[in-house]
């Protein structure tokens, strides 16, 4: 064979396995996608009310965990755990990034954080919608993208890019991130109602946003949980929540849309879940189940189990390290990156921070949460025995720290600051399913509660989660209850030893 032949069949086959592997889609591709304030209204929770096709259709075909908590139910704060693996009284994301709270996490968080562990496992970054954490250098995306945080469906245009970009050989990770349901917008003018709904972010006049297919909702047809009053502003509010989290549901139909089209979705893990619960007095910024508990469905079309659902208790502490486990980068051992990044070289390197308190006078090695992969093959596993909440600021003016222990029989509240009456998010105190209660008095009755029994709480509430899952009847100063009690006390300050909860203190000197 001449060398000129020999030259010409080396480029033709340099050619071929170029196109081959330009054409071919990378594997074990994520994407992570958080909504705002949104709690299990999900027809794959049994939800009747809710229209959530495209998300009951990933459940169909994943696991669905039952028993999902944020570990506060604040933005912010809530967002920094997910994307660190710890609980914010220790990253130091206490309450809201924005505005005048300006809260912020340790510097030295960039060795556990999240897009820091994903783009050092080989993975390629990108963010779409609500950020809301800082530093910025900690959190750090490659990409950042950016689209109308309202209409997931123009967010899932906007990935389409980044998603079947295939000159990067680099599997994806998208952190995908809703301002739906979030309350916004202002109120629904036409309401007959003197107290007025809020709108979630959705169109006056029953408008739509582009390419939404909007779904409206009458208030006579709404779920109302158990811990809001079931009177016609609540309804009306709740029509209206229904409707953004239909919209978010829209989005996630066409970003499915989207990775079918490029082969890519049996190649991609697709997490659902939301920060925290529904934006209502009884749900966001509160320690009871309306604040905490979360949806949470995850489709692995690598796990042969598939279609199911799991009982184990799960937290938002351990998204980061299951995400890294999936892609291959948590190491056992230390439940840590296995290529850790080395914070005193990162920022010495940077020439910056260099005299801030940048990890509260620990490092940061290993996280609080640990992997749920373990479940997506077995979903009858068992995750956590105990899990732990951790709440001290929402907006900057309403401190006021509780901490939880919670398992399958109890569920023990501590109100550190219980002296004061509990402070309202500015737009929760606003919400005409507040309101209308507030006006008829301390006895009114708030849910599972009254109106004054939500405003001035007591030291412990104690709720017995099997009979009571609603937490209608604090047993704390039950006397058949003591020993449980001091039982759960003990718990929480073993967790909060064990999470370096600087709250601990309280226990001894108030």
């Amino acid at each position: 064979m001449s060398a000129r032949i020999a030259f010409s069949l080396l480029v033709a086959l340099t050619s071929w396995l170029s196109l081959t592997t330009a054409g071919r889609a990378a594997e074990r591709n994520v994407i992570f996608i958080i909504t705002d304030d949104e709690s299990p209204t999900l027809g794959c929770y049994g939800d009747t009310a809710a229209r959530t096709p495209a998300i009951d259709a990933l459940a169909a075909d994943g696991v669905v965990f039952r028993n999902a908590f944020a570990t506060t139910a604040s933005c912010s704060a809530s967002r920094s755990v997910v994307m660190s693996g710890l609980h914010n009284h220790r990253n130091g994301q206490f309450g809201h990034q924005h505005h005048y709270h300006k809260f912020a996490s340790f510097h030295d968080v960039v060795s556990l954080a999240l897009p820091r562990v994903m783009q050092r496992a080989g993975y390629r970054t990108g963010q779409i919608g609500k950020y809301h954490v800082a530093p910025e250098t900690v959190y750090q995306f490659e990409t950042y993208l950016n689209a109308n945080s309202r209409n997931a469906v123009e967010m899932a245009e906007t990935s389409k890019a980044f998603l079947t970009n295939r000159d990067d050989e680099r599997p994806f990770f998208l952190y995908f991130a809703t301002s739906d349901p979030h309350r916004g917008g202002g109120v629904d003018q036409s309401s007959e109602r003197e107290l007025k709904p809020n709108l979630f972010g959705n169109k006056p006049n029953r408008g739509s946003f582009p390419g939404v297919n909007e779904v409206f909702f009458d208030p006579a047809d709404v779920t109302v949980p158990p811990f809001l009053p079931d009177t016609p502003e609540t309804r009306e509010e709740l029509a209206q929540y229904y409707q953004s989290c239909s919209r978010v549901d829209a989005g996630v139909a066409r970003l499915v849309e989207i990775l079918k089209e490029a082969d890519l979705f049996d190649k991609t893990m697709i997490v659902f879940t939301s920060d925290h619960g529904m934006a209502f007095a009884g749900g966001k910024t509160t320690v009871y189940e309306g604040g905490l508990r979360v949806p949470f469905v995850v489709r692995d079309p690598y796990q042969t189990r598939r279609g199911v659902e799991s009982q184990a208790l799960i937290s938002h502490i351990d998204i980061t390290p299951s995400l890294l486990d999936f892609a291959g980068g948590l190491d056992a051992k230390t439940n840590g990156p296995k290529n850790p990044l080395n914070p005193n070289k990162f920022w010495k390197e940077r020439d910056e921070a260099l005299k801030e308190n940048r990890n509260g006078n620990k490092p940061f090695v290993s996280y609080h949460g640990k992997s749920w992969m373990p479940v997506l093959a077995d979903p009858t596993k068992p995750h956590h025995e105990t899990i732990m909440a951790s709440h001290t600021f929402h907006e900057i003016q309403m401190y006021y720290p509780m901490r939880v222990v919670r398992d399958n029989d109890y569920k023990l509240i501590w109100n550190i600051a219980h002296p004061l009456p509990y402070p309202f998010a500015s737009d929760l105190w606003a919400a005409s399913s507040w309101q209308a209660q507030l006006a008829k008095g301390d006895d009114a009755p708030y849910g599972q509660m009254t109106v004054g029994r939500y405003v001035q709480r007591p030291e412990f509430e104690l709720y017995d989660m099997r009979t009571d899952p609603n937490e209608s009847t604090n047993l704390a100063t039950s006397s058949g209850h003591a020993d449980v009690l001091e039982k759960y006390k003990a718990k929480l300050k073993a967790m909060q030893k064990e999470f370096d909860d600087p709250w601990i203190l309280k226990w001894t000197y108030e």
